[in-house]
């Protein structure tokens, strides 16, 4: 009864649009009344405080106020235009100057949303002029600044680590070590998906270049130039990875090294007026933190419910009920997944359906490494599917177009998501084949 009124209260309150913190905050406080009186609001502000005041938890608005940084000195432009020197006269060069960009703003910011926001200004104006529709323009950039929560230093990974922790040890060096192979796996898929739909489109007609417009190679001089400006942003996951494994600083630690860095690279190397923008910056990071923070805490009242009531219990006993076949119990999961990341955030599902998926994965005896690979990938899926994807309201801004109209773009790179998913599913060594080889506990 108990679980009936929980999750139907907040599945009710999201289909009407209240947000997502919100919905989980009045579905657990309602709970949380019903069953234990006027105290159930003092264990709601208990609760609220003890799963934010952690350690760990600290690397996020490190991380998002990095990210805010990178984007305000300039350093994604500057790699968006190295990119284009490189690859951006061949044909489809764009597609690969996209996916290369969003891949390293992925290993800065750790955000998809943010991602998609730092690149877009640029590259859809930029895919567009290179002859592909808005639709498909900001459906690629929407997808690969999804790869943002796959590709290390991760937000998600490290809110997965805190949530199954409570059950099993994960480490979050192993997770974003973990990362790597299916985020470099998922840009590649992006770019056959964005092959594939040029080459339908010429068959079509639909792709023609505008007029005047001349696509030249980049010259050795211009290419020279255009690494040196952006040296500085590839060197940061050097610098925050490199640290990490190297055993010089924590995931923690590398979130601050990477805000230092952030205001340094502005003020001394690219001479940017870092300091007047200071309270723009601090404004936008604080105002990110505050929503995934809020989010947090609100979650984790609904996730204490969950595990507390045996819900999580109840639930993966009737899962397991059903098959004991692995293959079928997991692909369940994956379609579990991929339609709760199509309409709550990444952070809240992680409290939500950790407690209720980790005792399965226990005991069909799967790597929770490569659990927390699996269902970080689900939910960035998520975040370029209809009908909540953050990434497609991003993008849809940028590129002047409806929602309706992007979500019939991203229908390709929805697919060539999907086939990772499964290939990250079935073969676990995509996962971990990077962390054992190099010895990342």
């Amino acid at each position: 009864m108990i679980a009936l009124v929980l999750f139907g209260l907040f599945f009710l309150l999201v289909f009407l649009r209240v947000p997502i913190a919100i919905s989980l905050g009045v579905s657990s406080i309602i709970v949380l009344v019903s069953s234990s009186g006027i105290f159930g609001l003092e264990m709601v502000t208990d609760i609220m405080y003890t799963s934010v005041a952690k350690f760990t938890l600290l690397a996020i608005p490190f991380f998002i106020l990095a990210g805010v940084i990178m984007e305000h000195v300039g350093i994604s432009k500057r790699l968006i235009d190295f990119a284009q020197t490189l690859v951006g006269h061949r044909k489809s060069g764009i597609v690969l100057v996209t996916v290369i960009v969003a891949v390293f703003f992925a290993a800065i910011s750790g955000s998809g949303p943010a991602t998609v926001a730092a690149i877009g200004g640029i590259l859809i104006p930029s895919m567009i002029k290179n002859g592909y529709k808005k639709e498909t323009a900001g459906a690629l950039v929407a997808s690969s600044g999804a790869i943002g929560i796959v590709i290390p230093p991760s937000i998600a990974f490290i809110v997965f680590a805190v949530v199954a922790g409570d059950q099993i040890p994960v480490t979050i060096n192993r997770l974003f070590m973990a990362g790597v192979v299916p985020g470099i796996l998922m840009g590649a898929a992006f770019v056959i998906a964005a092959l594939i739909v040029r080459s339908r489109q010429e068959k079509r007609g639909e792709f023609v270049l505008p007029e005047g417009v001349e696509i030249r190679k980049a010259t050795g001089k211009e290419q020279w130039a255009a690494f040196v400006g952006a040296f500085p942003g590839l060197m940061i996951p050097v610098i925050i990875l490199g640290g990490i494994y190297g055993g010089f600083f924590t995931p923690t630690e590398a979130a601050v090294v990477a805000v230092v860095y952030g205001l340094l690279v502005g003020m001394i190397i690219n001479r940017q007026d870092t300091f007047k923008k200071m309270y723009r910056i601090f404004i936008e990071a604080a105002v990110q933190t505050a929503v995934v923070m809020i989010i947090v805490s609100a979650a984790s009242v609904f996730a204490y419910i969950v595990t507390t009531e045996q819900i999580a219990r109840d639930i993966s006993e009737g899962i397991l009920g059903l098959t004991s076949n692995p293959i079928l119990i997991l692909l369940l999961i994956n379609v579990v997944l991929l339609i709760a990341g199509a309409f709550i955030d990444a952070i809240s599902a992680y409290y939500i359906f950790v407690p209720i998926l980790l005792p399965i994965i226990i005991f069909l005896e799967v790597d929770p490494t490569v659990f927390g690979v699996i269902m970080t990938v689900n939910l960035a899926i998520g975040l370029f599917t209809p009908p909540v994807g953050l990434n497609l309201y991003v993008a849809a801004g940028i590129s002047d177009t409806s929602i309706v109209e992007i979500s019939r773009g991203v229908l390709p790179f929805i697919i060539a998501a999907v086939i990772v998913l499964m290939l990250v599913t079935y073969i676990p060594q995509i996962s971990t084949f990077l962390p054992d080889l190099l010895n990342v506990k």
